[in-house]
């Protein structure tokens, strides 16, 4: 079996993206093959998890790790890419938006996020992809674009705590502002002025370096995960680049060349090491063994970079 067949031989979630992203198929057929995230496999199991209040895992975001919650729940679902109109989606939405809320933070309604800028990147990113943006998301944007430091970036630590940016909040806080953009034509421009600086902060730093001595910032920057977590990975940030940019910045070099010496010699990536706490269910490989998620992403970054 070559790679692109092992790869086809798995949950719709990962066909109908390398039918998209690899193999250029017809949107038709890639349409079809996402309508069935909602009704079999990963995300359909994990839409039958929720409970009638709106919950999963009893909680918000979740403690410890857990990725049992709705946060972590609905990250999974958004890059898994269920189609956010299917019925089964909207009726689990409907239910987040009726039943769900804050409860540490005042009770405020889900969509309209909390205190961290991490958290409240991430939710944004979820409004924007599940059709919820409006009062929460006008609530969101400002706070971002007031917490943004003078280096570029962002750090959910407070500011007495720490001025510089952290590459894990900065990650998430432009998810969410990317996802914004490209659910709102015209928004207002300060928040792509914002974004591109938050970029410059990532790219400055070959996106895992450390500015002042090159060396990599953190060992588990290297570590690619799926489906990621609050942390960053380089497969994460490239991944995100290549969303965002027709064409690659010639800085991404050597996280490029990070990415590609972590592959096989089968044209397979291997599974990084998990992240702790609880799951509601395994959707990639054990750490060290081929992974068809890291695969994926990693060869369509490859075929972005490439100009293909």
């Amino acid at each position: 079996m070559d790679v692109t067949e092992w790869l086809l031989d798995s949950d719709p979630s990962i066909r109908w993206q390398v039918m998209r992203d690899l193999l250029d198929a017809p949107p038709g057929e890639v349409a079809a093959e996402r309508a069935r995230i909602a009704t079999e496999g990963w995300g359909a199991k994990l839409l039958a998890l929720q409970s009638d209040d709106g919950y999963w895992g009893g909680d918000e975001y979740g403690i410890d790790g857990a990725r049992t919650s709705v946060t972590w729940t609905l990250h999974l679902l958004r890059r898994l890419g269920i189609e956010p109109d299917a019925p089964q989606t909207r009726s689990a939405i409907a239910r987040i938006r009726d039943g769900v809320v804050w409860r540490e933070w005042g009770d405020l309604p889900y969509f309209h996020g909390e205190v961290e800028e991490c958290v409240n990147g991430g939710v944004l990113a979820l409004a924007a992809y599940f059709g919820e943006l409006g009062g929460g998301s006008d609530r969101i944007i400002p706070r971002l674009l007031q917490e943004q430091l003078d280096d570029g970036g962002w750090n959910c630590e407070p500011r007495e705590e720490s001025d510089r940016s952290s590459f894990d909040s900065t990650l998430c806080v432009l998810e969410g502002l990317l996802a914004y953009e490209q659910a709102v034509p015209g928004a207002p421009p300060e928040i792509a002025a914002s974004r591109r600086r938050g970029e410059e902060y990532l790219l400055e730093r070959g996106l895992f370096r450390r500015r002042s001595t090159g060396e990599i910032v953190l060992p588990r920057y290297a570590n690619l995960i799926f489906p990621p977590y609050w942390v960053y990975d380089v497969l994460r940030s490239l991944d995100y680049f290549r969303t965002a940019h027709e064409r690659p910045d010639p800085r991404i070099a050597d996280a490029i060349d990070l990415v590609v010496s972590q592959g096989g010699g089968d044209g397979r990536w291997p599974a990084g090491s998990p992240w702790r706490g609880e799951v509601h269910f395994a959707v990639d490989a054990p750490e060290g063994e081929p992974s068809r998620w890291n695969t994926v992403r990693a060869l369509r970054v490859l075929r972005w970079y490439e100009g293909r």
